[in-house]
C-alpha cells in the first residue's frame, strides 16, 4: 500500500496514482486539508496490541491500516482546514484545527522509518540553503560566493570581490503590499556599485542573501529520484531580463525553451551522493552552467515542482515515481 500525504490542488499525484493502479499497487491518498471531514482515524498501542492506525476516507471507501505501508510520498501535505462544525468562538476553531495538524505530524513522524519520497523529519533541515552550500563545496562542487546577514560591511567584503551580485530570497518569496496585492520576490541582478551605497539601515531590516551573480550559458532543472534522474535544459538565456533571463521563473508564459538532456557522469555521481548526504530520497537541484562549460550548484528543493517538466518535454516524470513507490510492494510490476 502507498500512502500519499498532499492535498485536492495538488495535480501531481494524479499521473503518478494511475500508473501504480495500473500496475495492481493499492493506493491511499490522503488530503490533509480534509482530515477532520473527509477522513475517519484511529492510532493505538495497547499492552495486548502493537502500535498500529486505521485510516477510512468516508467520500470513497477506501481505507488503510499502518502495517499496510510499504512507501510513503510525502508530497505537499496542508494544515487541517476544514471542520464538520464550525464553532461561533473563532479560539475553538483554532484549537480544533492545531490539534489535527498536531495529529498529523505526529503521525508521520510515526512512519519515518517507512521508505519515503519527501520527509518530515529531513525536508526542513535539507533546505537550508547554508547547509546545501556548505556540502556542495565540501563535495569539490562549484558554488556561488554567498554571505548571508544584517550588517552593510560584511556585504561590502563580496562587492569588492564581483562586479555584479544577485539578491535572492531566504524562504519565502511572497509578500502580499496592503494584505491584497501579491508581490513575488524573483532573484535581482545588482550591480556592486549600487550595493555599496545603500545605507546601513537598509541592510538592518532583515536577513539579507547575497551572492555573486554567476554569467550563465543555460540552466539546469535535475529531478533526483533515487538513483533515476531527469535533467532539463532552460535556455533561460534567450529571454529578456524580466522574462526568465535573471531568473527563469518568469519566464512562465513567455516560451521558455527546455530539453531534456544528459548530464555528466561526475554531476550525477554528485546529485545522488549530495541527496544521500541529506537522508533524501528525492530532489530538485537547480545549476547554471557558464559559457566556459562549469556547473555551478545553486540550491536542491527537497520536495519540488516537476509536473511543467514532464508536460513542457514529455518526459514521464510521473512513471518514475511511481516505480520507486512501488519497488517494495509484492505486486510484480509489467
Amino acid at each position: 500500500m502507498i500512502l500519499i500525504f498532499s492535498n485536492k490542488e495538488d495535480s501531481h499525484p494524479t499521473n503518478v496514482i494511475k500508473y501504480l493502479v495500473g500496475w495492481g499497487v493499492p493506493v491511499f491518498r490522503l488530503n490533509t486539508e480534509c482530515l477532520l471531514t473527509d477522513y475517519e482515524f484511529r492510532w493505538w498501542c495497547t499492552n495486548n496490541q502493537k502500535a498500529d492506525f486505521y485510516i477510512r476516507n468516508i467520500k470513497n471507501g477506501l481505507e488503510v491500516y499502518g502495517h499496510e505501508i510499504t512507501a510513503i510520498w510525502d508530497r505537499r501535505p496542508k494544515v487541517p482546514h476544514s471542520l464538520p462544525i464550525v464553532h461561533h468562538e473563532r479560539s475553538v476553531n483554532k484549537y480544533n484545527r492545531e490539534e489535527a495538524h498536531a495529529f498529523l505530524s505526529f503521525i508521520r513522524y510515526y512512519l519515518r522509518d517507512v521508505y519515503s519520497i519527501g520527509s518530515i523529519v529531513e525536508d526542513r533541515p535539507a533546505s537550508s540553503k547554508m547547509l546545501q552550500l556548505a556540502i556542495a563545496q565540501e563535495m569539490g562542487m562549484n558554488i556561488p560566493d554567498t554571505y548571508f546577514g544584517n550588517y552593510k560591511e560584511a556585504f561590502d567584503i563580496l562587492c569588492e570581490q564581483h562586479s555584479n551580485l544577485s539578491l535572492k530570497p531566504i524562504g519565502d518569496a511572497n509578500v502580499y503590499l496592503n494584505n491584497e496585492e501579491e508581490y513575488v520576490f524573483f532573484s535581482k541582478k545588482a550591480s556592486s556599485i549600487a550595493i555599496k551605497q545603500q545605507p546601513q539601515e537598509a541592510f538592518r531590516q532583515t536577513v539579507c542573501f547575497l551572492q555573486n551573480y554567476v554569467e550563465k550559458h543555460y540552466e539546469l532543472r535535475v529531478t533526483v529520484c533515487c538513483e533515476d534522474i531527469v535533467a532539463c535544459k532552460i535556455n533561460s538565456q534567450l529571454q529578456k531580463d524580466d522574462t526568465g533571463k535573471i531568473d527563469w521563473r518568469q519566464g512562465y508564459g513567455h516560451e521558455l525553451q527546455h530539453e531534456i538532456v544528459t548530464l555528466p557522469e561526475h554531476i550525477q555521481t554528485f546529485c545522488r551522493e549530495f541527496l544521500k548526504r541529506m537522508h533524501l530520497n528525492f530532489g530538485c537541484f537547480d545549476f547554471i552552467v557558464t559559457p566556459e562549460n562549469k556547473y555551478v550548484f545553486l540550491e536542491c528543493n527537497p520536495n519540488g515542482q516537476w509536473m511543467w517538466i514532464e508536460l513542457i518535454t514529455g518526459c514521464d516524470i510521473s512513471q518514475i515515481i511511481a516505480h520507486n513507490l512501488a519497488k517494495y510492494e509484492p505486486t510484480q510490476l509489467d
